[in-house]
């Protein structure tokens, strides 16, 4: 039998756990001396890449009340993050931007996920706010340095799905954040805005880049290992010259091999009796 870890025990050695997170996350941004991005501004000039992401979404037998609070959650931490530019040098975090998500400043209980399965949490739902900003990161030369992903799991069936399985995040306050370095010699900008439908982002820049991304997935499938249905795909990102067209780069983004977690009867493609062989393209 497997040991329990001191958090799963209960109710109050699960906050004991959280509490203590939290406290060395603490620590940890006072001693390692980050420079976080905090000053905003009027737009900046040049718009690199924009994304509308649908708040209320159909997620299996989800209580759409828990989406209706996802949205006010949304609409609460926006303004935190709105307008904030990254300077040469700095780092973005959201969670010294956007706070502790308490119910004394407004926040509901929305979706959250917890040992594989959804859950209802006090502000849940705000990854869909990362989601977001990493989607529009990787468009970027912005370097990502923290990012957590959903412990491999194909939490709900595809309705809708604008971009591809696998480049989404997780994140808890304040110890799972999201943050990205401004390596470069420019500003970058995040705009983000709710309305009734949609979170609204943009990345904005001091100047136009001379290259362009291109975010590309690969090998996606369906297949079944030891009686469990798993979801693979390959996610690369490609560097064109504006100027000839040409691929400078193509890296491997992340490589994804998550256990399915709804009915399988939902899965619309071919589930595959094992897991095909696929080849690393790199350059």
């Amino acid at each position: 039998m497997a040991r329990r870890l001191f958090g799963d025990i209960s109710p109050f050695t699960y906050r004991i756990s959280l509490r203590k997170m939290i406290a060395l996350r603490r620590v940890r941004n006072l001693t390692h001396r980050v420079r976080f991005a905090t000053h905003r501004a009027a737009p900046l000039p040049v718009l690199l890449y924009s994304h509308n992401s649908l708040i209320r979404r159909k997620l299996g037998n989800v209580d759409l009340q828990l989406q209706e609070n996802k949205a006010v959650n949304l609409a609460l931490a926006a303004p935190h993050v709105n307008g904030v530019v990254i300077r040469p040098g700095e780092t973005f975090s959201f969670w010294h931007l956007v706070g502790a998500t308490s119910v004394s400043r407004g926040y509901r209980t929305g979706l959250t996920i917890s040992s594989g399965r959804a859950t209802a949490g006090l502000g849940g739902g705000i990854c869909q706010f990362t989601n977001l900003l990493h989607w529009m990161v990787l468009h970027s030369p912005l370097t990502v340095t923290e990012h957590h992903h959903h412990d491999n799991l194909d939490l709900f069936p595809d309705y809708n799905r604008q971009i591809p399985f696998g480049t989404g995040t997780s994140i808890m306050y304040n110890y799972l954040d999201y943050r990205v370095r401004n390596d470069t010699e420019q500003d970058f900008q995040f705009m983000v805005s709710v309305t009734d439908e949609y979170l609204v982002g943009e990345l904005r820049a001091t100047r136009a880049l001379d290259v362009k991304y291109h975010i590309q997935e690969q090998d996606a499938c369906f297949y079944e290992q030891g009686g469990e249905v798993y979801r693979h795909n390959r996610i690369y990102r490609s560097t064109r010259s504006k100027a000839t067209g040409n691929e400078v780069e193509r890296v491997l983004v992340i490589e994804n091999d998550a256990r399915v977690v709804y009915d399988r009867a939902l899965i619309a493609a071919e589930i595959l009796p094992e897991r095909p062989g696929t080849t690393v393209v790199t350059r």
